[in-house]
């Protein structure tokens, strides 16, 4: 039986080898959103890992909606919802939250939408550590190598697979921003 491209069971950690179509999948389900959305949003990104070639994945594309604001973005959540996806309110941290959409059901996860801000940090940083990635090979096989050690240690719990990432990702980010600012 042939692996599929794409989806995955709700807080199920496997990894998948990079995969070719995956940009292709990214832009046609842009120029959805767009064509749903398009009038509210500033810009529209494919992040995670399914965005850097080469870096295993869980096989689920990650695509950052940017809109003027939070309040502007849930003029988005009713075209949004009507493509398939569902909402949800997240609250990244005590003083960041965004809107999260998901598509494919609970047993086969296709996309994540974040929507949020433009120009917040948490855009930014999606966006800087997904470049980041693509401009530094060496640090995207250690960025790998974590994430399998991680999907062993916890196949059934995204939350801890999660966390150890961050864990990594957050000094990524921090060298990103002194390596652009000294640009």
């Amino acid at each position: 039986m042939a692996e599929k491209i794409l989806g995955l069971q709700k807080d199920i950690v496997k990894l998948s080898p990079y995969r070719k179509e995956w940009p292709k999948i990214y832009k046609e389900e842009e120029k959805l959103l767009r064509e749903a959305a398009g009038s509210f949003v500033i810009d529209i990104q494919h992040v995670g890992s399914t965005s850097v070639p080469g870096l295993v994945s869980k096989p689920i594309i990650d695509i950052a909606v940017a809109v003027k604001d939070l309040k502007e973005g849930e003029k988005c959540i009713a075209p949004i919802t009507n493509l398939g996806y569902e909402y949800k309110l997240d609250k990244v941290t005590d003083s960041t939250i965004h809107h999260y959409f998901s598509k494919g059901g609970y047993y086969n996860r296709t996309h994540h939408i974040h929507l949020e801000e433009w120009k917040s940090k948490i855009w930014y940083n999606h966006i800087l550590f997904r470049d980041y990635l693509r401009m530094h090979n060496d640090i995207m096989n250690e960025y790998a190598e974590l994430k399998i050690k991680l999907a062993e240690k916890f196949p059934f719990d995204r939350v801890s697979y999660r966390a150890g990432k961050d864990k990594f990702i957050e000094p990524i980010i921090e060298r990103a921003k002194k390596e652009l600012y000294l640009r």
